[in-house]
């Protein structure tokens, strides 16, 4: 088991605006992020679409400072009821719902006045990666797309939780879907063993870590009726609809959301590209694997870039 550390990046020359647009009529917060020694009007630009209890700044800076190292501009945003967005209830999960939010970004992304509407590649993460699945099949007009550690298919990761843990939820879960009143929250990251929507692949520690490092806080709750969406929830059988480059990176230890390597191959859709780190769910976003994991989505970006020079 190795040493997790967070990713080092050197000092980013970066202008940050804070933004908002509407999602089912919630106002969400939105951050666009630009490097200020780019000459040009217009940049090339990535969507930062976060997973399961993701909020702005969580996990996601060292990815983003890197990504605006190589001249793009960079959005990420928090979904209705999370981090600085409005919205009620708090802290609750709907993946459909996210993906319409998700949507929105896209569209107020392309209205920024610093992007090239034209060049935009999104990315997500986690129970994200999911969403951009859904997102890129609904627009092929966008440049490409990177999934890291993605949340493919909800039976299998409803397969990976024990059963004891198993049966809590779905008792947490009925009765905060059933009782009127304020909503039922559990834990979104746990210690091993503990209740928790995360208690695997040691979540709590890389929470403990974020946190220390990055100086936040963070409301570690999500509703319990969040959890009863899982299993319905199968991006996976989209991927054959996808018609844009799209990078996966998997991880071969995953137990929070197992990497469903065959069922992608299934889908055998030419425009997917597959790498795989062997590494546990939170594995990637940390060293020693972080490196590895960035490298290979750089070097997709570039490839992408070459493609756009070539058209």
């Amino acid at each position: 088991m190795s040493v997790r550390q967070y990713p080092e990046t050197s000092h980013i020359d970066k202008n940050v605006s804070k933004s908002n647009f509407l999602s089912d009529g919630v106002e969400c917060s939105a951050t666009l992020h630009v490097p200020v020694t780019q000459q040009k009007k217009q940049l090339p630009a990535i969507l930062m679409v976060g997973g399961w209890g993701s909020v702005q700044g969580a996990l996601t800076d060292s990815f983003i400072n890197h990504f605006i190292a190589q001249g793009y501009a960079v959005m990420e945003f928090d979904y209705p009821g999370w981090g600085l967005s409005g919205g009620f209830p708090r802290q609750d999960i709907n993946p459909w719902k996210r993906v319409k939010t998700a949507h929105n970004a896209l569209a107020h992304l392309k209205n920024q006045q610093q992007v090239n509407a034209h060049q935009i590649i999104v990315w997500g993460t986690s129970f994200g990666g999911g969403h951009v699945v859904d997102l890129v099949v609904d627009h092929p007009e966008l440049k490409g797309a990177i999934i890291q550690v993605p949340m493919l298919d909800g039976i299998s990761t409803v397969r990976s939780v024990p059963l004891p843990q198993m049966m809590k939820f779905f008792g947490y879960g009925m009765v905060d879907r059933l009782k009127p009143g304020a909503r039922i929250c559990i834990p979104t990251v746990a210690k091993p063993g503990e209740l928790g929507a995360m208690d695997r692949d040691r979540a709590w520690d890389a929470m403990q870590l974020a946190k220390d490092t990055l100086k936040i806080d963070y409301d570690n709750r999500v509703t319990a009726r969040s959890l009863l969406t899982m299993g319905f929830y199968r991006p996976w059988k989209r991927l054959k609809h996808v018609k844009i480059p799209m990078l996966i990176v998997g991880a071969t230890q995953d137990t929070v959301a197992p990497f469903v390597a065959e069922k992608i191959k299934r889908v055998n859709n030419s425009l997917i590209e597959v790498k795989t780190i062997d590494a546990d769910h939170f594995d990637p976003y940390f060293e020693p694997f972080f490196s590895k994991n960035l490298a290979y989505q750089l070097a997709f970006l570039n490839r992408l870039e070459h493609l756009s020079a070539c058209a």
